[in-house]
């Protein structure tokens, strides 16, 4: 009596000749290809319903992607505009923001930020940092601009410093 028994681990162990169920793949929705379809796109705008790519047309269904396709120039900039404001859309980093045009490497422009010198070990920073935090705090310059935005000025440069260690 010969009994039939699946593959069992990697890859697929077993005898040759034995049941194996089959799998299902989706497709390519490009028409005449035939490569696996692993990768989503929208068909359009606020759209739950998807085309399934291969990577090099998901690539070019996205380079000619025009999410703004129809609308008039006003149109455009207020939904990036009304995008940019909630959660759902991009917003540019505020990490990114307090950096100078001219700054030549992320240390060196924290370090100038927190008023030390290239060699400045984490303790002398760290300290530096609290004296700093301490002095712009909203709370304690109530309603001025200026210290608000040297105070992320100087939380964000300690990020970056942080991170290095």
């Amino acid at each position: 009596m010969t009994t039939t028994r699946k593959a069992w681990g990697f890859p697929r162990w077993g005898e040759y000749g034995q049941n194996q169920e089959a799998t299902t793949v989706r497709l390519c929705d490009r028409a005449g290809c035939t490569e696996r379809g692993e990768y989503r796109a929208p068909k359009s705008p606020n759209s739950r319903e998807y085309w399934w790519f291969c990577q090099p047309h998901a690539a070019e269904y996205n380079r000619n992607w025009n999410y703004f396709e129809g609308l008039s120039a006003e149109e455009a900039r207020e939904r990036a505009r009304e995008e940019q404001r909630t959660a759902n859309g991009y917003a540019r980093s505020s990490a990114w923001e307090w950096m100078s045009p001219g700054a030549t490497t992320l240390k060196e422009e924290a370090l100038t930020a927190h008023e030390q010198p290239m060699s400045a070990t984490p303790e002398e920073i760290k300290v530096q940092y609290r004296k700093l935090v301490k002095r712009y705090h909203p709370d304690i310059n109530d309603g001025d601009p200026l210290a608000a935005k040297r105070f992320h000025e100087v939380q964000n440069a300690y990020e970056v410093l942080t991170a290095e260690n």
